[in-house]
């Protein structure tokens, strides 16, 4: 009776095992080719674009354009015995100044309170204590004008009707639409990059796909500010000539990567 009982369990077991082996042949062999992972994913599947074929390609851009507006900081000085005379003396500076600049079409948001200084002044003595002997109070402003032209003449006029009390400093050439020369900085990186890279593609027989990815390499240069230095007593000996300004070119440039798939 033990006996029997034996027989018919390793007959299951070696049954079970043959059962075994044919499944896995099955699975190993009866599909033919094996398929793989990139090919049998789904078109929007991440493992289909690393299998694709792609492009890669940097061009580079640059735009010029002659500067077309002017800026300068505008400092209006007084020195008085009393804090607030120095004070008043130098608002009225700065008040005539403005509205001699509004003659040369420097408009109120063109002027921009930049600092205030109040500095009391000294008189300093061997073996005694300072002697306060009065303040001195400075109003400091950025000015821009909005035509280059313009500049010269206003910052003239300026000193001519500040006096001693005004100084112009920190003269300085801009583009008035910074923006607009990015834009067609970037377009001349794209079409560097589209033109190399068609032609790369045409001399391996292929041609371009999508845009699959597309980013600036890097910061784009901007414009640089063109300094100016102010002669002051130029500028006093001849004040009925404007002060000669002459712009070079501000030149932006930018450097892009373009990814592209084949057809």
């Amino acid at each position: 009776m033990r006996g029997d009982v034996t027989v018919s369990v390793r007959s299951i077991l070696l049954a079970g095992l043959v059962g075994l082996a044919l499944v896995t042949a099955y699975l190993l062999g009866g599909h033919g080719d094996a398929v793989t992972p990139a090919a049998s994913a789904a078109p929007g599947d991440p493992a289909a674009k690393a299998d694709r074929r792609m492009m890669s390609m940097v061009g580079s851009g640059e735009a010029s354009a002659v500067p077309d507006q002017i800026s300068f900081t505008l400092s209006a000085t007084a020195r008085r015995l009393d804090l607030d005379d120095a004070l008043a003396a130098s608002s009225a500076t700065t008040r005539r100044v403005l509205v001699e600049l509004a003659k040369h079409g420097v408009e109120k948001p063109d002027v921009q309170t930049t600092g205030l200084a109040m500095n009391p002044e000294y008189e300093y003595h061997a073996y005694a204590p300072p002697t306060l002997v009065g303040y001195r109070v400075t109003q400091r402003a950025s000015v821009k004008v909005d035509e280059l032209a313009k500049g010269g003449p206003a910052i003239s006029a300026a000193v001519e009707v500040g006096g001693n009390g005004v100084r112009v400093s920190g003269i300085r050439l801009g583009v008035d639409d910074p923006d607009a020369l990015l834009k067609r900085a970037r377009d001349a990186a794209v079409e560097s990059a589209t033109a190399k890279a068609e032609q790369y593609a045409a001399a391996t027989g292929q041609s371009l796909g999508d845009v699959v990815s597309i980013r600036e390499v890097g910061r784009p240069t901007q414009p640089h500010r063109q300094s100016l230095v102010f002669n002051r007593e130029l500028a006093a000996f001849d004040a009925a000539k404007a002060l000669p300004i002459r712009a070079g070119k501000d030149n932006l440039a930018v450097r892009i990567q373009v990814v592209w798939s084949f057809k």
